[in-house]
């Protein structure tokens, strides 16, 4: 078995933010949990699979909530608040990239923060592409957006490898044939990567 791709998640995996977004708000905003459930367990959920566009939902919760400012200060405040790029992941990302090994993105994200990732956080500069639920319209740990991912990059799934921080997602990424590994830090990846797959 040669490992020619590799699929990263995103949060958890290469970006580190030191906490989800709707807490930060209920700490420093006085947005409970409970309030913004509404939005991110509902409508949301429909944004990650590329359904509905979250600049267009999101206003009505913003004036239920009592936002006092636009909707762009609250995006900014979002995709700011989660701009923790781990920095020794892109770094290897790099080093594997230049020994011929393609390596992607597979996130569950809606379509403004994946463009967010390529151009703010430079992922187009570090990636062969970003797969997005969005776009595929299909979410971890689904085999749809698995199945999606190897169709497009057309390899066999023996031939690659994925990496994520939820025992839910690598499970679904096995059961289309996907080799998996659970991310729990830095030292562990790099010990895995060299000592199971000799990278």
């Amino acid at each position: 078995m040669q490992t020619k791709a590799i699929l990263y998640d995103a949060d958890g995996v290469l970006i580190n933010a030191l906490m989800a977004f709707s807490r930060l708000l209920d700490r420093d905003y006085g947005l409970s949990l409970e309030k913004t459930a509404g939005f991110f367990r509902g409508p949301f959920n429909d944004c990650l699979v590329g359904k509905k566009d979250m600049l267009e939902v999101l206003p009505k919760y913003l004036d239920d909530w009592g936002w006092q400012g636009t909707l762009q200060e609250f995006i900014d405040l979002w995709f700011k608040s989660e701009h923790v790029v781990a920095d020794n992941m892109i770094a290897h990302v790099d080093e594997l990239r230049k020994k011929g090994i393609k390596c992607y993105v597979a996130t569950n994200q809606e379509k403004h923060r994946a463009n967010y990732m390529l151009e703010e956080m430079g992922f187009k500069n570090h990636f062969d592409k970003v797969y997005a639920s969005a776009h595929l319209g299909a979410q971890k740990p689904s085999e749809e957006f698995f199945r999606k991912i190897l169709d497009e990059i057309k390899l066999e799934a023996e031939n690659v490898l994925f990496w994520d921080d939820s025992e839910e997602h690598i499970e679904g990424a096995k059961l289309t044939g996907i080799n998996s590994e659970l991310f729990t830090d830095f030292q562990n990846y790099k010990k895995t990567m060299k000592d199971k797959y000799g990278l």
